[in-house]
């Protein structure tokens, strides 16, 4: 019988290898003639790099001396998929490493992850949509073990949710998120009952959201001498997009003819038209004559669009030189705008339409912070005759 070698994952020199464990010493040497093999004194043991070149190395140069078993290697490139996928690609860290060999999905879960993450994208959601329901399905399914989730029921995920908020201290809006994950594998993926929408949801805080002064965004943008970066700020503002649109926004958006901005695929896939400011349009011309973008309106260095995190670090930057402490990041300007135009006297169903809200109750907001609505009442306290 031929002597065996066993194919294991390791994590080693911040990398992942796959370690080379076989007892018999004379499979040393065969052991040292393949490509890229290193010796670890901190495993005691050889190795190579986790690619699908050293893996095809090995099996040429063990070729018919050994026996090669697959089997944990196999097991831990299972759970490394799912893994690469709810992490959206990112590389391996020692931290993932030690999850997947610590909490590996049971077989069933792992099937359940697939069907779960091919049915968001056949049905067409967002990929930051799918990013955060893989994330909190995946958290489920790493705590079951060996338990299948198809065998859940109700009571069981009640658990589950009182256990996230007194456990890792889940806030109300992330509960939320974690029920609309769930009813979705439950109901959509399974087809279950619809007994799956009546699990609870704890109340919302009604908080209000973050908005700069007509005076604070003077100030600030007069602090921008990047006329990219002021051009970057402006649009966000005199349009009311989120940052995702903003970043996502190419050239041939603007139609300078009909003075409107074309949002495409905003939130829930909606493409809309907003009002184009003026003032907008002349920087943008001047802006244009200077960097030339191609495609998108605002270009990385490399090309392509703008990172999310490179418009909100401008932002930030922008706030602390004006002196403004306020929280919020791009999206305290789509508040600020849609704000502004209620104070301006804006029927709040045009503003409905500009924002790109489903609903108008999600518009209402702004009524509880505007200066108008605010300003119009007096305090019983000033009509003492104090």
């Amino acid at each position: 019988m031929l002597p065996e070698v066993v194919l294991r994952p390791l994590y080693h020199r911040a990398a992942e290898q796959i370690a080379l464990v076989f007892r018999d010493p004379l499979l040393r040497a065969r052991i040292t003639k393949v490509p890229g093999v290193k010796w670890s004194r901190t495993h005691g043991i050889w190795y190579v790099p986790l690619t699908r070149d050293s893996y095809s190395e090995v099996r040429n140069a063990l070729g018919s001396y050994a026996r090669v078993d697959t089997s944990e290697l196999k097991q831990y490139l299972d759970q490394r998929r799912v893994q690469l996928s709810v992490n959206q690609g990112k590389k391996v860290s020692r931290v993932f490493h030690g999850i997947i060999q610590k909490f590996p999905l049971a077989e069933g879960n792992l099937r359940a992850y697939d069907r779960f993450e091919a049915m968001l994208r056949l049905m067409g959601y967002s990929r930051n949509t799918i990013r955060v329901y893989c994330n909190e399905f995946h958290l489920l399914l790493r705590l079951l073990k060996k338990v299948c989730v198809d065998d859940l029921r109700k009571e069981h995920l009640m658990s589950y949710l009182l256990w996230l908020m007194q456990k890792r201290n889940y806030s109300e809006i992330h509960i939320h998120t974690t029920v609309n994950a769930l009813k979705f594998y439950f109901e959509k993926v399974l087809g279950r009952d619809r007994e799956f929408y009546e699990l609870p949801r704890p109340k919302k805080r009604e908080t209000l959201p973050p908005v700069l002064s007509e005076q604070e965004l003077v100030r600030m943008l007069n602090q921008v001498e990047n006329l990219k970066h002021r051009c970057l700020l402006m649009t966000a503002y005199g349009a009311g997009l989120r940052v995702s649109e903003l970043v996502q926004l190419r050239v041939g958006d603007i139609d300078s003819e009909r003075m409107l901005i074309h949002v495409r695929l905003g939130k829930g896939k909606k493409d809309r038209m907003v009002p184009l400011s003026v003032k907008l349009l002349e920087v943008l011309r001047v802006y244009y004559r200077l960097y030339r973008p191609k495609e998108y309106l605002f270009e990385g260095a490399g090309g392509g669009p703008y990172s999310v995190r490179s418009a909100q670090i401008v932002l930030a930057g922008a706030k602390k030189r004006a002196g403004i402490t306020k929280k919020g990041g791009i999206h305290s300007l789509r508040h600020s705008y849609a704000t502004h135009l209620l104070e301006a006297g804006t029927d709040i169903r045009y503003i409905q339409a500009f924002l790109g809200h489903q609903s108008l109750a999600t518009t209402m907001i702004y009524t509880h912070v505007s200066q108008v609505k605010i300003g119009s009442f007096t305090s019983p306290l000033d009509r003492l005759d104090l």
